[in-house]
């Protein structure tokens, strides 16, 4: 077959495929808005997403009214198509591209909207707002923005959020059931989709929040805060204001929040190699397996492997800070860390690192630890050597060294034998300088509030008030001794909607200062 034979084919089959999907798309639409059961269990009627627009007499309730926030810039096109799917089968008000609007904008506008419609006894909008649900499609960067945005608004009857999976990571929706691989974008992966949204059960997971503070450098920029760059997409760290009670003249300070997890160390600093490639070159970074595989040789190349023989004890957590933490019965306390653990992560959900579990899985206390639980108030504190101590999570019970559960942790970074570590919040880490002279790097970590997310009977998290609702993956008896790309903006760089994180009144200011 010569050239022009093939291209003439190619064409016809591009167009047919074309035509296919446009007439998959076009009787999508043709039965959301001829009232099919089916999407009549999801679809919001106009009026209450669009203030001021001439109520509707509604025939039938949504059981399962579903907001869907999708990032069009994750997964490469499968942001934009899940869009358009969305937008063809629900009411196109219900579907928002995060690109354009910010959750916390839509979510303020359409509560103030419903609470309206309930004062004028509209008994549709009282009976959505109790059962509404957020669908949020992304990576992990763009469910946390979601969930933190609804945890900061205090919206009445907050609604539960489900993640459909486009990042690389994908930590978030596999630790409650959604799965880590890029889903498909058409209408029947849609609906099986929303089938599992309207079975899902409810869950509260924690939420941690976090400071930071370290002098003003005496020399260089104060903008960004030389040597220390925080990349755009944290969208876990802002700064405080000048009128913030915990800011302190002199001192650069930090504030935000995390759900997953916090690390430090070695694991942190090849993420940051991972990133700073991506960054350079974005052209190699395509989908998941490519951006897994090139992960893989960055720990090689970064030395994560034979980092107990090779590297120097400076980079030893031990060696870098003096840790704390605050137990059950509200006591403060040393932590001691073995000397040769180069890696550790405080961890509230059991997925890490596109699904690992550090902590690993046990349904019984072991000694002074208890089974982890997202909703319990308590993170755990895993620490590694080596790479080669990661790979026991492979294993149907591996762990990494168990060190705490804690209500809060409190770093403390003194001058010591190098100048700076690399930490991580839920996949997006950076290059913390540590000090040169008598300052110290202050870091602390303590519960904040909680919030509604879905979980499938695939969950992997495990709740105290529902400890059976994970599968059959976490039920063994342990007796053993990601990213994406997020469009830029202020915003992005809040946890949730607020512009700064309300410190909980517990937390002991004075001990900062």
């Amino acid at each position: 077959m010569n050239w022009w034979s093939c291209w003439k084919l190619n064409s016809l089959l591009t167009s047919r495929g074309s035509r296919m999907m446009n007439y998959d798309l076009d009787m999508a639409a043709e039965n959301s808005s001829s009232g099919s059961p089916f999407w009549d269990n999801f679809c919001i009627p106009s009026h209450i997403l669009v203030p001021d627009s001439k109520v509707q007499t509604v025939a039938h309730i949504p059981v399962c009214p579903v907001l869907v926030f999708v990032n069009s810039k994750s997964g490469g096109q499968l942001g934009v198509n899940l869009l358009v799917t969305y937008r063809a089968l629900l009411n196109e008000n219900q579907v928002f591209d995060l690109g354009q609007e910010s959750p916390d904008k839509v979510l303020s506008r359409i509560y103030t909207n419903l609470e309206k419609l309930k004062l004028e006894g509209n008994e549709p909008a009282a009976r959505i707002q109790e059962t509404l649900k957020i669908i949020v499609a992304g990576g992990d960067g763009t469910a946390g923005w979601l969930l933190g945005v609804v945890s900061d608004l205090k919206l009445p009857h907050p609604p539960a959020i489900a993640t459909v999976p486009l990042g690389t990571g994908n930590n978030l929706p596999f630790a409650f059931g959604w799965g880590k691989k890029n889903p498909g974008t058409d209408r029947q992966s849609v609906e099986a989709f929303l089938e599992q949204v309207m079975k899902a059960e409810e869950m509260k997971i924690d939420s941690w929040h976090i400071l930071m503070r370290m002098r003003a450098p005496r020399e260089g920029s104060f903008d960004p805060i030389a040597p220390l760059e925080l990349p755009h997409s944290l969208h876990a760290f802002g700064r405080v204001s000048s009128s913030d009670e915990l800011n302190m003249e002199g001192c650069h300070t930090f504030r935000g929040g995390f759900w997953n997890y916090f690390s430090m160390g070695m694991d942190a600093q090849v993420s940051y190699a991972f990133h700073s490639e991506r960054n350079s070159h974005p052209e190699k970074f395509k989908n998941q397996l490519v951006n897994q595989s090139t992960y893989m040789k960055l720990v090689g190349t970064q030395g994560w492997f034979f980092s107990s023989l090779f590297q120097s004890n400076s980079k030893n957590i031990a060696q870098l800070a003096k840790v704390k933490i605050m137990n059950r019965e509200g006591q403060w306390q040393h932590l001691h860390i073995p000397h040769s653990i180069k890696s550790i992560i405080c961890l509230n959900l059991p997925s890490f690192s596109g699904g690992l579990n550090p902590w690993g899985t046990t349904r019984r206390s072991k000694g002074d630890f208890t089974p982890p639980y997202v909703d319990d108030g308590l993170i755990e504190v895993v620490g590694f050597r080596d790479a080669w101590h990661g790979l026991l999570l492979l294993a149907p019970s591996g762990h990494g060294t168990r060190l705490a559960q804690a209500q809060r942790i409190h770093f403390e970074f003194h001058k010591g034998a190098t100048d700076h570590t690399y930490m991580r919040i839920d996949g997006e880490p950076w290059k913390q300088p540590l000090p040169t002279d008598n300052d110290t790097v202050v870091v602390e970590i303590s519960h904040l509030r909680q919030v509604k997310v879905l979980a499938t009977h695939d969950c992997k998290s495990r709740s105290i008030h529902r400890p059976l609702i994970t599968g059959n993956h976490d039920t063994q008896e342990d007796d053993s001794p990601e990213e994406e790309s997020i469009p830029e903006g202020e915003e992005w760089r809040k946890f949730g909607a607020a512009d700064t994180f309300k410190i909980p009144d517990e937390v002991d200011i004075a001990r900062f200062s």
